[in-house]
C-alpha cells in the first residue's frame, strides 16, 4: 500500500489578518442601532400625534356641549325671556362686557368683523356666558384624569331673520334669529376648538 505524504499547512501570519470581519459585525451592530432609534422615534410620534388627535377631539364636544347648553339657555333658561323674536333689547354692543345680566348677549357690530370675532373666548374675563350660569346645567373640568380644562363658553349673536326680512308689506314684523358661537377646551387650556349653530326659536 502507497502512502503519501501530506504537508502540513503553515498556521497564519498574524500580522497578514485585516480584522475584516470585526468590521462588517460593527457595521451591523451601527445599521441595527440605527433602525431601533428610527423605530422607537416613529412609536414616540405616533403616540403624540394620537395624544393630541384625543384631546383635540374632547375640546371639539366641549365645544359642542357649549352650543347646547346655549340652545337651552335660549329655550328654557332663566334668561328665556330675553330671547323674544320680534326684538332686540336684551341684546348689547360689545356683547355685554359690562353688564353681567347681559354678558355674551351681542348686537351685530357696527364694524367689519362679526361681533362673535370681537370677543377673547379664550380669556378668562371676557364678555361671554359661561356654561350652566343660566341654564343650571354642571359640567366636570379641571386637571383630574382625561377631561377639559375648563368649561366651555359662548357668546349669541342676534341677526336678522333672512326668511322674514322685515318685509312688512305683506304684514309680517320684523324677526330675529341667533348666531351662537362656543368654545371649547381639551385637558390643556392651550387646546381649544371654536364650532358655531344658527338658531331659530319659533
Amino acid at each position: 500500500m502507497q502512502t503519501t505524504a501530506s504537508t502540513p499547512i503553515p498556521p497564519r501570519n498574524p500580522s497578514t489578518q485585516r480584522g475584516a470581519s470585526l468590521l462588517v459585525v460593527v457595521m451591523i451592530l451601527i445599521i441595527v442601532s440605527i433602525l431601533g432609534i428610527g423605530g422607537a422615534q416613529i412609536a414616540l410620534m405616533s403616540e403624540r400625534g394620537a395624544r393630541n388627535d384625543t384631546a383635540l377631539q374632547l375640546a371639539w364636544q366641549s365645544a359642542e356641549l357649549g352650543l347646547m347648553d346655549a340652545q337651552v339657555d335660549i329655550t328654557t333658561g332663566t334668561r328665556e325671556g330675553v330671547f323674544v323674536t320680534d326684538n332686540q333689547l336684551a341684546f348689547v354692543a360689545g356683547c355685554g362686557a359690562a353688564d353681567t345680566s347681559g354678558s355674551g348677549l351681542c348686537l351685530p357690530s357696527a364694524g367689519s368683523k362679526p361681533a362673535w370675532l370681537e370677543v377673547d373666548l379664550r380669556s378668562d374675563d371676557g364678555a361671554y356666558t359661561e356654561f350652566g350660569a343660566f341654564t343650571g346645567r354642571s359640567f366636570n373640568a379641571g386637571d383630574t384624569g382625561i377631561q377639559p380644562a375648563q368649561a366651555p363658553r359662548y357668546v349669541i349673536e342676534i341677526l336678522d331673520d333672512p326668511d322674514v326680512g322685515g318685509n312688512l308689506a305683506i304684514g309680517k314684523g320684523k324677526r330675529y334669529i341667533y348666531r351662537v358661537t362656543a368654545i371649547g377646551f381639551g385637558p390643556r387650556a392651550d387646546i381649544h376648538a371654536v364650532t358655531q349653530m344658527v338658531y331659530r326659536k319659533e
